[in-house]
């Protein structure tokens, strides 16, 4: 059996377009049946040094796939492409 595909927003409370990418990441994810994990990045410092500039950041599998703003389409592709890999 495959391993599960592993979906993460990295956000920062406070950022509209974080709450954006969630909305969007749940949506789509849900399609897939998969749950996407929020994490802040001011509660993890390696993240706040990595990634402060390029929030909210999509990560699949613990790769980065995409950054500012989440589109759709592309997620849904992202997703399928690592459903296919596992």
């Amino acid at each position: 059996m495959p391993a599960p595909v592993q979906v993460e927003v990295l956000t920062r409370q406070g950022c509209h377009l974080c709450e954006d990418a969630m909305r969007t990441a749940r949506e789509v994810c849900a399609e897939f049946g998969l749950e996407p994990a929020e994490l802040d990045i001011t509660e993890d410092q390696s993240l706040l040094d990595a990634y402060s500039e390029e929030i909210p950041v999509l990560r699949i599998n613990g790769a980065v796939k995409d950054f500012w703003k989440i589109d759709p389409q592309r997620l849904r592709r992202l997703l399928q492409e690592a459903i296919s890999a596992g």
